[in-house]
This record gives C-alpha cells, sequence and structure tokens, in this order.
C-alpha cells in the first residue's frame, strides 16, 4: 500500500508542477471558470484504490488475530449539489470490492483452523458535505466530511453453517463514516480531484457462531471495517 501512497501524492506533484509557473500570477486564466465553478448541480465519477483493515475488540487480551490487509478496487459515480463558493453536498454511490485475511494465532500450526479469508464487494453510498477554500488560479484545495451505508453482496450472513464448518460470517449492511481530503485541479475541459480519505465503521460486523465459546468469535467483542479510499475524480 506504500506504492498507492506514493502514487498519489507523485499525481498531486505532477499536476502542481504543470501549473506552478503561474500559480502565483493574477493574469493567469481560469479553466472551466463558466462551466464548472458556477453550475448548481454537477455529475462526474471516480476510480481508486482502497486498503481496508479490521478494527477488532477483544473480551479477553489474549490470542492476538492477525489482519492481513490487500489492496482493493473502488469505482462509483458523483452527484455534487453546490451551496455556495465554500460549501458542496454529494452523494458518491460506489463499489468497493476487497479481501482480507484473518489469522487466529491461538491454533498454532493448525492453518485450516487459522486462516479465514473475507471477501467483500460492497455498495457503498456515502453522503458527504465538501469544505473548500477559495479558488487559487486554477486549483482548490478541499476537506470532507461523510456518513454512508454499506451493503455487502458478499456476505454470508444468512448462511446457517458457522466458523465450525469454515465459515466466517459478516453482516450484510453497515455504516461508516468518513473524513479525507483533496484537491480539485480545473483543467482545460474537466476538473480532475485526486483525494485521499478515511473510512471508519459504526457498527459491529461479527455474526457469532452458535458455540457461545467458539475458539473464533467466542472472544472477539465487535469486528468493525476500517481503511484508507484513494481516489482520482473526473467532472
Amino acid at each position: 500500500m506504500k506504492n498507492t501512497y506514493c502514487l498519489f501524492f507523485l499525481v498531486i506533484l505532477i499536476s502542481s508542477s504543470a501549473y506552478s509557473q503561474g500559480f502565483f500570477n493574477k493574469e493567469q486564466v481560469q479553466n472551466n471558470r463558466n462551466y464548472l465553478e458556477q453550475r448548481r448541480w454537477s455529475w462526474g465519477y471516480y476510480l481508486g484504490f482502497n486498503n481496508l483493515d479490521f478494527k477488532i475488540d477483544r473480551i479477553e487480551e489474549s490470542d492476538e488475530i492477525a489482519v492481513t490487509k490487500n489492496v482493493g478496487f473502488n469505482v462509483g459515480l458523483i452527484g455534487n449539489f453546490k451551496l455556495n463558493n465554500y460549501i458542496d453536498l454529494r452523494l458518491e454511490p460506489g463499489v468497493i470490492f476487497s479481501t482480507r485475511d484473518l489469522d487466529f494465532t491461538k491454533f498454532g500450526d493448525d492453518q485450516v483452523a487459522a486462516f479465514r479469508e473475507t471477501n467483500a464487494a460492497y455498495v457503498y453510498v456515502p453522503f458527504v458535505v465538501k469544505f473548500s477554500t477559495k479558488r487559487l488560479n486554477n486549483f482548490k484545495p478541499f476537506v470532507t466530511t461523510g456518513i454512508g451505508i454499506a451493503h455487502n453482496l458478499s456476505s454470508n450472513e444468512d448462511n446457517p453453517d458457522d466458523n465450525s464448518a469454515g465459515q466466517f460470517r459478516m453482516k450484510t449492511t453497515n455504516f461508516m463514516y468518513e473524513v479525507g481530503f483533496g484537491i480539485d485541479f480545473y483543467l482545460e475541459y474537466f476538473k480532475f480531484t485526486p483525494s485521499i480519505k478515511g473510512v471508519f465503521g459504526l457498527n459491529d460486523e461479527l455474526i457469532e457462531d452458535k458455540d457461545p465459546n467458539s475458539p473464533w468469535t467466542g472472544n472477539l467483542d465487535k469486528i468493525a471495517t476500517r481503511g484508507i479510499f484513494i481516489n482520482f475524480t473526473f467532472q
């Protein structure tokens, strides 16, 4: 994931360098001044990467659970309503693909019992408030905050089998909040926006095993998704 972070900052650096010569020039032509800056409604789409993790709360601080994070993929749409030059309201429905592996260290060398793979294909619909600074020629930094609902299409919540049959079960519907920042770059024909945000689950996603003393879920109090998203938006 470190390579993904480097890519994000590299894109910002290259984009900034493209305008650096005239950044402080008051005579610089402002791209898309009327088309994007003054429209009440605007639309776009985004592509990006994610690195999801689990926040795990245990009843007793024993028997560590190792989480292996893998880079996932995001894609979605954006509907933007402009309140004024500094505040926008946005819906950003999209799909998130991710895989996380759990390793219950209490099982030692029994890899079959210890290993659980959790695949996720979330339909994620966040409502986001975007707070922007004053536009600086063709730049406009911003921060965002929001709350959303995530529906896991890969959930096995209704599966009658549990970990005794090799099934680690998670809830289908979950709620999350997010915070982030980015920079709008006004190009000649469209607006390009690299951004990064943290997403944090609000509810417990765990479906406990039938056995209250289950070696997999008996010591778990709560499991919630958290992660980093890097998106590239085109409007």
